[in-house]
C-alpha cells in the first residue's frame, strides 16, 4: 500500500509538527514508508491530495483540523471523478475543530489512531457538493464530508479563524463565546429554502446547517440523527426568536437536545437550495463548509450517496 500524509503544519497551534518524530515513528510502525507533504496555504490540502492520488497513492491521512480533511476529502473525490480510480482517506485529527473526526468516534491517542486506521477496511460515505458565491462575486463549488451550512455559522468561522486564541484555547470554549458573540450582532437573515421538490420554506433565520455527520462548532450535536451512509442530508434551520432566550439554548445543541426546539425545523433531502429574499445584498447569508467560510448564497446542496471510501 502506498500512503501519504497531508500535514497542517499550524493546526491544534502546531501540536502534531511538534511532536513529528514520535508521529513519524508510529506511522512507519503501522504503515511502513510513506510519503510527507506539509501545506503552507490555503487550498494547498486540496491540491496535494489530487497529486498524490494521481500518482498512485492508494491512502492519503488528512493530519490536522477540519479544514484540513476537508480539503484533502475535496482533492480525492476531484481525482476520482477525473481518473476513476480510488484513494482511501484516513484522518490524524488535530486542530481547531476535529468535529467531523468527533462523528466517526475516534480514539484520541495518535498510536490508537493509526493502529485502527491501518487495520480498518475502507468503507463508503456519502459526501456533499455545495455551489456558492465566493467572496470575489464569482461562481464557486466544492466537496464537502461533514456539514455545510449559512448564517449565523460563516459569521463564526471567520472570528473564530482569526481570533488570536485559536490553537491556545479549547475549541469547544473557543466556538461558543465566538458563537454568543458574532449572535449578538448577527441580524437575522430572509431567505428561502427549497428541499428536493418540495415546497419552498421562506424562514427569517440565524442558521441553515445542511448535514452529512452530528456535529460542528467545536462539539455541538447540531444533527443528531445525521447518518453518513442514508444518502441524504439532515438540514436543520433554527428560526429568528428572542435572542436572549436562543443564546441561553444553544446550550442544549452540544447533547443534541434541541429537536422539539420551537425554533427549530429538521428536514431531511437529497439536494437544498437556498436563496436570499428580499434585499439581496442583506440577505446573502455567509456559508460555513466544514469550518471555513469562502463565500455567501445562493448556493446549492447536493448529497453524493458513497462517493468517498473512508478507513476508520
Amino acid at each position: 500500500m502506498k500512503v501519504g500524509v497531508v500535514l497542517n503544519p499550524i493546526a491544534g497551534g502546531g501540536r502534531l509538527k511538534r511532536h513529528w518524530p514520535e508521529v513519524a515513528a508510529s506511522l512507519k510502525k503501522h504503515f511502513g514508508d510513506f510519503e510527507l507533504r506539509e501545506t503552507q496555504a490555503e487550498g494547498d490540502a486540496e491540491r496535494l491530495a489530487i497529486d498524490l492520488a494521481a500518482t498512485g497513492f492508494d491512502l492519503v491521512i488528512a493530519a490536522g483540523g477540519d479544514g484540513t480533511a476537508s480539503e484533502v476529502a475535496d482533492g480525492l473525490l476531484q481525482a476520482f471523478e477525473e481518473s476513476g480510480r480510488t484513494t482511501e482517506l484516513g484522518l490524524l485529527p488535530c486542530g481547531t475543530g476535529i468535529d467531523f473526526a468527533r462523528g466517526l468516534g475516534l480514539p484520541k491517542a495518535v498510536d490508537a489512531i493509526l493502529k485502527r486506521i491501518a487495520g480498518a477496511e475502507g468503507r463508503k460515505v456519502d459526501a456533499g457538493r455545495i455551489c456558492y458565491i465566493d467572496d470575489h462575486g464569482a461562481l464557486a463549488s466544492r466537496h464537502f464530508i461533514n456539514i455545510a451550512s449559512l448564517g449565523l455559522s460563516g459569521a463564526t468561522d471567520r472570528a473564530v479563524n482569526a481570533d488570536k486564541r485559536k490553537g491556545k484555547m479549547s475549541a469547544k470554549a473557543l466556538f461558543l463565546w465566538r458563537t454568543v458573540v458574532e449572535f449578538i450582532r448577527y441580524r437575522f437573515q430572509h431567505v428561502r429554502i427549497t428541499v428536493d421538490d418540495g415546497a419552498p420554506v421562506e424562514a427569517r433565520m440565524a442558521l441553515v446547517a445542511v448535514a452529512n455527520g452530528k456535529f460542528f462548532g467545536g462539539g455541538m450535536m447540531i444533527a443528531p440523527d445525521a447518518e453518513l451512509t442514508d444518502g441524504q442530508f439532515d438540514i436543520v434551520i433554527l428560526r429568528a426568536a428572542g435572542k436572549l432566550k436562543l443564546i441561553w439554548d444553544i446550550r442544549l445543541l452540544y447533547g443534541g437536545r434541541h429537536r422539539n426546539h420551537p425554533a427549530i425545523t429538521i428536514l431531511r433531502g437529497k439536494k437544498v437550495v437556498v436563496e436570499p429574499l428580499d434585499d439581496v445584498e442583506k440577505n446573502g447569508a455567509l456559508v460555513d463548509i466544514d469550518g471555513e467560510s469562502p463565500g455567501r448564497i445562493p448556493a446549492t446542496f447536493e448529497i453524493l450517496p458513497g462517493a468517498l471510501t473512508l478507513r476508520y
